[in-house]
């Protein structure tokens, strides 16, 4: 069970960057700094969570839900950030989330197509049912922080937990 949900947070962080380059280039909502922070942070979780697969130990699969509750919360605070006080900034530039990905980094200009930084927070607001995109991803942020919870302080049974595994 401890692997299936580690498995169901990679697939949901695929699936949130996935449909944010399909909003990119197929409904014309480029992405800002924060945008693509955020992406590289679901990206990294996923592999986290896929790494688990590699390891049968139960600690070893705390440790993974561990960091990838780490890593949840940096997205909540990114999130949070860019929903509360980037997006009413005129320009993004020089923020942490422009200088990590464009000058520590250096993704926007390696992988552009994924990384690029193409509007301003304020340019890039944008709403889905009518809740703005950063939100969605606080929620999913949220959500994969209580889920690595779920995982932290599961209870291990031994025998149970070698069949369902």
């Amino acid at each position: 069970m401890t692997q299936k949900i580690l498995n169901t947070i990679a697939l949901a962080c695929l699936v949130a960057v996935g449909f944010a380059l399909f909003c990119q280039y197929f409904l014309d909502m480029p992405p800002c700094a924060w945008c693509v922070l955020q992406r590289l942070i679901l990206l990294i979780i996923a592999a986290v969570c896929l790494l688990a697969n590699f390891f049968r130990s139960g600690i070893a699969k705390k440790i993974f839900s561990l960091i990838t509750g780490g890593l949840g919360v940096c997205g909540v605070l990114s999130a949070w950030y860019q929903y509360s006080v980037a997006s009413v900034m005129f320009s993004c530039d020089m923020t942490f989330a422009d200088r990590f990905m464009a000058k520590t980094t250096s993704l926007d200009a390696a992988v552009p197509w994924l990384f690029g930084i193409y509007a301003t927070c304020m340019d890039a607001r944008a709403e889905l049912f009518g809740v703005e995109y950063a939100i969605w991803s606080l929620l999913l942020f949220a959500v994969i922080v209580i889920a690595s919870l779920a995982v932290l302080f599961r209870k291990n049974n031994t025998a149970r937990s070698m069949i369902s595994d």
